[in-house]
This record gives structure tokens, sequence and C-alpha cells, in this order.
């Protein structure tokens, strides 16, 4: 399974700057986070994915839309890959919004206001491992891409990533980041 960080949002280019939650709801790809899911499309080409899922946020709905369709797979919506409720850009958008706006994918399985309020570190670990027992046995793991979060990512693998990077993941404690040469 390779697991990918959103692209560059609008929410990263205000908090990299100041530490201070900008106050941004749901926020929407930058340029610059455009062109990393285009750049992290690029890299999988070689990866022989076969099926993406991404959390329901825009960000990350938006670097889904852009490596989908690089790669001409559909998209799975999975709520359990939402990122760790702790700022105002992890509040979402509902669920009917986001079916008008992405009409092709299903967002039926979804409440309308799917995302938390809050969530402790314990119910974020919780959730990863629901996420594992989830897709441990599928058949397509190995070939499954994930767009998610840098929180989702830390809590599942430990690791701390970037805006549009790619990690390896097979099982707790298995992960690492594709090669610097990939991700560049």
């Amino acid at each position: 399974m390779i697991l990918v960080r959103h692209g560059q949002s609008e929410f990263n280019v205000h908090y990299a700057k100041t530490r201070i939650d900008p106050g941004i709801v749901d926020p929407a790809l930058t340029e610059e986070g455009r062109l990393q899911a285009q750049a992290a499309a690029e890299i999988l080409r070689a990866h022989e994915i076969e099926r993406v899922l991404a959390s329901p946020f825009t960000r990350t709905l938006q670097t889904a839309e852009i490596i989908a369709g690089a790669l001409k797979l559909p998209v799975e919506i999975e709520p359990l890959v939402h990122e760790h409720a702790a700022f105002i850009c992890d509040i979402g958008t509902p669920a009917g919004d986001l079916a008008k706006r992405w009409p092709d994918w299903r967002f039926d399985h979804l409440p309308d206001r799917w995302w938390p309020e809050s969530e402790q570190e314990e119910q974020l670990q919780a959730r990863c491992q629901r996420f594992w027992d989830l897709v441990e046995t599928h058949a397509a793991r190995p070939r499954t891409l994930v767009v998610t979060h840098w929180g989702f990512i830390r809590a599942l693998t430990g690791l701390r990533v970037g805006n549009g990077h790619l990690v390896r993941f097979t099982a707790p404690g298995a992960a690492e980041l594709l090669h610097p040469r990939e991700t560049a």
C-alpha cells in the first residue's frame, strides 16, 4: 500500500508562516498543491496502482482527482483515513455538497456531517487500527493508494511527511518514504 499526503492546501501556506490556525474550513489545494499531486501521479505510474482510497476532505479529494485522473482509476471515499481533528481546517464539507461537486463518486455511505467534532490521540490510534483491520486481508492492498493527511500518516506509520510525499506501508511498524528522488 502507498500512502500519499495531500498536496499543499491554503491552510498549510498560512500555518507554515505563522504557526497560528488561520480558520479556513475544509481548505482547497493551492497551485503548488496541484503540482505536488501531479508529481505524485507521475511517480505512481510505475507502481501498478489498482485502487485509490481518499479521505473526504476537499484537499484530499482534489489530490485524488488529479492522481486518479492520471492513472485512469476510480476513487473510493474512505472516511477512516480523514485527518486528526485538531484545527478549523479539519471541519469538513457535508457529504451532500461533496456529492454535487464530485457527481461521479459515491458519498452515500457517509452521514452528511461525517467529520468528528474533536478526536483524542487514542481515538486516532483506534481509527488507524480499524483501517488496518479493514484493509489487511484485502487482495488489492499492495496496489492500493490512500490519499490522506499528515496526522493519519503519522499515527499509522510514525512518519512525519510533507505535502505530496509518498510512503510505502506494509504493516504497522513497516513503513518507508519512497526513494527521495521519487518525491523530489
